[in-house]
């Protein structure tokens, strides 16, 4: 009992470390471009030895895109901890907004929130960038497969259907995010997100 203890202790903090590498690396690489943040100074902000960052992540990239995979392991946790008698869609759109506009502000969008988005827009342009995230999707793919077998009584590895469910989550996620970023005026991730899961879960009728 006292080992599992321990074993779930060091895991939590792998974990807890993993995070907010990630964070810094993306927070860094948003607030001074892509170019001019290093492995270095990420390691710095997270207040771990670069020694300890290369434990985690072979690059700046990576660590990035580790935001992504986290990201779908939370919705999975809180797909799981939805009302089991409540609709799958219904239950999918509350977790995924759970994780997406959480920290989203009310308001009107500032110059800085601007200038956030539209840096956020260049970095997720990088090339370096855009294979790790592909990885990054695969990871987190199965684990919103998982999520959804458990709650379906399916078969993650075996059966289809958790496995296309999954991807439409992916994909769903990715058009909300994409559409806020390129929109003339701000736009609410929440809103933007409930409606893409709102029409997924109504079978994508024709508008």
């Amino acid at each position: 009992m006292v080992e599992e203890e321990a074993s779930g202790l060091r895991e939590r903090k792998k974990r807890e470390t993993r995070i907010a590498l990630s964070r810094a690396a993306i927070r860094l690489s948003i607030e001074r471009g892509w170019d001019n943040v290093t492995v270095e100074v990420i390691a710095a902000e997270a207040n771990v030895s670069v020694r300890t960052f290369r434990n985690y992540f072979a690059n700046k990239a990576e660590a990035v895109a580790a935001g992504h995979s986290e990201r779908a392991l939370r919705i999975a946790d809180a797909l799981r901890a939805r009302p089991s008698d409540e609709p799958l869609w219904d239950a999918i759109a509350d977790a995924v907004q759970s994780q997406f506009a959480a920290g989203e502000r009310a308001g009107a969008e500032s110059d800085d929130d601007r200038r956030w988005r539209d840096a956020l827009r260049l970095m997720l342009a990088e090339p370096a960038l855009q294979g790790e995230v592909v990885k990054a999707n695969a990871v987190a793919q199965s684990a919103l497969a998982a999520a959804v077998a458990e709650r379906t009584g399916t078969d993650a590895t075996r059966d289809v259907y958790p496995q296309l469910v999954a991807a439409v989550i992916g994909a769903g996620s990715a058009v909300a995010v994409e559409h806020c970023l390129r929109a003339d005026e701000p736009i609410s991730l929440a809103q933007v997100l409930r409606e893409v899961f709102d029409r997924i879960g109504a079978g994508l009728p024709v508008p």
